[in-house]
Protein backbone atom coordinates (compact mmCIF):
# COMPACT_ATOMS: atom_id res chain seq x y z
CA UNK A 1 0.00 0.00 0.00
CA UNK A 2 1.31 3.49 -1.21
CA UNK A 3 1.36 6.31 1.98
CA UNK A 4 -1.83 7.98 0.22
CA UNK A 5 -3.85 5.00 0.52
CA UNK A 6 -2.86 4.80 3.70
CA UNK A 7 -3.55 7.93 4.81
CA UNK A 8 -7.04 7.35 3.19
CA UNK A 9 -8.17 4.41 5.13
CA UNK A 10 -6.87 5.74 8.50
CA UNK A 11 -8.88 8.71 7.68
CA UNK A 12 -11.97 6.62 7.07
CA UNK A 13 -11.29 4.89 10.63
CA UNK A 14 -8.76 2.07 10.28
CA UNK A 15 -6.15 3.66 12.36
CA UNK A 16 -4.50 0.48 13.24
CA UNK A 17 -2.58 1.25 9.63
CA UNK A 18 -0.74 4.09 11.57
CA UNK A 19 1.78 1.71 12.72
CA UNK A 20 2.44 1.12 9.14
CA UNK A 21 3.23 4.49 8.44
CA UNK A 22 5.00 4.88 11.50
CA UNK A 23 7.16 2.04 10.43
CA UNK A 24 8.17 3.07 7.31
CA UNK A 25 9.46 6.51 8.29
CA UNK A 26 11.08 6.08 12.10
CA UNK A 27 14.27 5.15 11.64
CA UNK A 28 14.81 8.14 9.29
CA UNK A 29 12.84 10.50 11.37
CA UNK A 30 14.71 9.55 14.59
CA UNK A 31 17.89 9.80 12.37
CA UNK A 32 16.87 13.40 11.68
CA UNK A 33 16.19 14.33 14.96
CA UNK A 34 19.14 13.20 16.18
CA UNK A 35 21.05 15.43 13.75
CA UNK A 36 18.84 18.37 14.42
CA UNK A 37 19.94 18.02 18.29
CA UNK A 38 22.90 19.96 19.43
CA UNK A 39 24.24 18.49 23.14
CA UNK A 40 24.32 15.07 24.62
CA UNK A 41 22.34 16.20 27.45
CA UNK A 42 19.57 16.26 24.81
CA UNK A 43 19.88 12.84 23.30
CA UNK A 44 18.15 11.05 25.77
CA UNK A 45 15.13 12.84 24.76
CA UNK A 46 15.53 11.99 21.13
CA UNK A 47 12.80 9.32 21.05
CA UNK A 48 10.03 10.89 22.79
CA UNK A 49 10.54 13.79 19.90
CA UNK A 50 10.18 11.53 17.43
CA UNK A 51 7.05 10.05 19.24
CA UNK A 52 5.88 13.44 19.79
CA UNK A 53 6.27 13.81 16.24
CA UNK A 54 4.49 10.59 15.35
CA UNK A 55 1.48 11.62 17.51
CA UNK A 56 1.50 15.20 16.42
CA UNK A 57 1.22 13.83 12.93
CA UNK A 58 -1.73 11.49 13.90
CA UNK A 59 -3.60 14.09 15.74
CA UNK A 60 -3.36 16.23 12.75
CA UNK A 61 -3.59 13.64 10.14
CA UNK A 62 -7.22 14.77 9.32
CA UNK A 63 -5.88 17.80 8.24
CA UNK A 64 -2.76 16.39 5.67
CA UNK A 65 -3.28 17.20 2.51
CA UNK A 66 -1.39 15.57 -0.56
CA UNK A 67 -2.03 18.64 -2.88
CA UNK A 68 0.27 20.63 -0.72
CA UNK A 69 2.53 18.39 0.25
CA UNK A 70 4.31 14.43 0.54
CA UNK A 71 3.27 13.11 3.82
CA UNK A 72 7.24 12.53 4.06
CA UNK A 73 8.17 15.99 3.70
CA UNK A 74 5.20 17.13 6.10
CA UNK A 75 6.51 14.72 8.80
CA UNK A 76 9.96 16.11 8.48
CA UNK A 77 8.22 19.72 8.89
CA UNK A 78 6.46 18.29 11.99
CA UNK A 79 10.36 16.40 13.43
CA UNK A 80 11.83 19.75 12.90
CA UNK A 81 9.20 21.93 14.58
CA UNK A 82 8.69 19.71 17.12
CA UNK A 83 12.72 19.33 18.02
CA UNK A 84 13.12 23.19 17.55
CA UNK A 85 10.22 23.97 20.04
CA UNK A 86 12.22 21.94 22.19
CA UNK A 87 15.55 23.31 21.35
CA UNK A 88 13.93 27.11 22.61
CA UNK A 89 12.76 25.64 25.64
CA UNK A 90 16.16 24.28 26.64
CA UNK A 91 18.02 27.03 24.76
CA UNK A 92 21.64 26.07 27.15
CA UNK A 93 21.65 22.59 25.92
CA UNK A 94 23.21 21.46 22.78
CA UNK A 95 23.73 18.25 21.03
CA UNK A 96 26.42 17.64 18.33
CA UNK A 97 26.17 15.42 15.40
CA UNK A 98 28.71 12.86 17.11
CA UNK A 99 26.18 11.34 19.23
CA UNK A 100 23.71 10.71 15.87
CA UNK A 101 24.62 7.27 15.83
CA UNK A 102 25.82 7.48 12.35
CA UNK A 103 29.24 6.82 12.67
CA UNK A 104 30.67 5.23 9.86
CA UNK A 105 33.30 2.42 10.64
CA UNK A 106 36.48 1.21 8.95
CA UNK A 107 36.52 -1.86 8.20
CA UNK A 108 38.04 -4.68 10.17
CA UNK A 109 40.74 -5.50 7.64
CA UNK A 110 41.47 -1.52 7.56
CA UNK A 111 44.81 -1.16 9.03
CA UNK A 112 44.77 0.75 12.71
CA UNK A 113 46.44 4.32 11.33
CA UNK A 114 43.48 4.17 8.43
CA UNK A 115 40.82 3.57 10.87
CA UNK A 116 41.82 6.10 13.38
CA UNK A 117 42.59 8.96 10.90
CA UNK A 118 39.19 8.19 9.21
CA UNK A 119 37.37 8.62 12.27
CA UNK A 120 39.56 11.69 13.13
CA UNK A 121 38.01 13.17 9.67
CA UNK A 122 34.51 12.11 10.63
CA UNK A 123 34.55 14.12 13.60
CA UNK A 124 36.39 17.14 12.10
CA UNK A 125 33.61 17.28 9.59
CA UNK A 126 30.91 16.57 12.20
CA UNK A 127 32.01 19.64 13.90
CA UNK A 128 32.05 21.40 11.02
CA UNK A 129 28.57 20.85 10.80
CA UNK A 130 27.60 21.57 14.19
CA UNK A 131 28.95 24.63 13.77
CA UNK A 132 26.46 25.86 10.72
CA UNK A 133 23.54 27.91 11.86
CA UNK A 134 20.33 25.69 12.27
CA UNK A 135 18.75 26.43 8.52
CA UNK A 136 21.89 25.52 7.19
CA UNK A 137 22.66 22.61 9.11
CA UNK A 138 18.87 21.61 8.57
CA UNK A 139 19.32 22.37 4.55
CA UNK A 140 22.74 19.69 4.45
CA UNK A 141 21.55 17.44 6.71
CA UNK A 142 17.93 16.46 5.02
CA UNK A 143 20.21 16.73 1.26
CA UNK A 144 23.00 15.09 2.13
CA UNK A 145 22.02 12.21 4.84
CA UNK A 146 18.46 11.70 3.97
CA UNK A 147 18.59 12.51 -0.20
CA UNK A 148 16.16 14.94 -0.21
CA UNK A 149 15.23 17.06 -3.07
CA UNK A 150 15.56 20.68 -3.17
CA UNK A 151 11.83 21.20 -3.44
CA UNK A 152 11.17 18.70 -0.31
CA UNK A 153 13.51 20.61 1.78
CA UNK A 154 11.96 23.83 0.48
CA UNK A 155 8.74 22.32 1.95
CA UNK A 156 10.09 21.17 5.27
CA UNK A 157 12.58 24.46 6.40
CA UNK A 158 9.58 26.45 4.73
CA UNK A 159 11.62 28.41 2.05
CA UNK A 160 11.94 28.38 -2.01
CA UNK A 161 14.06 25.99 -3.37
CA UNK A 162 16.21 29.12 -4.49
CA UNK A 163 17.23 29.94 -0.92
CA UNK A 164 17.52 26.31 -0.22
CA UNK A 165 20.28 25.99 -2.81
CA UNK A 166 21.78 29.49 -1.38
CA UNK A 167 21.64 27.65 2.26
CA UNK A 168 23.34 25.03 0.68
CA UNK A 169 25.99 26.38 -1.14
CA UNK A 170 26.38 28.34 1.95
CA UNK A 171 26.60 25.27 4.66
CA UNK A 172 29.11 23.63 1.75
CA UNK A 173 31.62 26.60 1.56
CA UNK A 174 31.71 27.40 5.19
CA UNK A 175 32.49 23.43 6.13
CA UNK A 176 34.50 23.51 2.75
CA UNK A 177 36.36 26.35 4.40
CA UNK A 178 36.78 25.04 7.79
CA UNK A 179 38.17 21.88 6.91
CA UNK A 180 40.88 22.65 4.23
CA UNK A 181 43.18 23.52 6.10
CA UNK A 182 43.42 19.79 7.43
CA UNK A 183 42.58 18.15 4.21
CA UNK A 184 44.49 19.95 1.54
CA UNK A 185 47.93 18.78 2.06
CA UNK A 186 48.73 15.11 2.63
CA UNK A 187 49.00 14.17 6.68
CA UNK A 188 52.07 11.68 6.04
CA UNK A 189 54.37 11.54 2.87
CA UNK A 190 55.73 8.62 2.21
CA UNK A 191 59.07 7.80 2.81
CA UNK A 192 61.65 6.84 -0.35
CA UNK A 193 64.10 4.19 0.01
Amino acid sequence: MTDSQLIREIKDGNVQLYDELMRRYERKILAFIFHMLKNTQMEAIAEDLCNETFYKAYRSLHSFREIEASFSTWLYTIARNTVLSELRKNKSVQVSLEQSGLTPHASFDAMPEQAMLRNEKVSMVREAINSLPEKQRSALILREYDQMDYQEIANILGQTVSSVKSLLFRARASVKLQLDPYFSEPIFEESKG
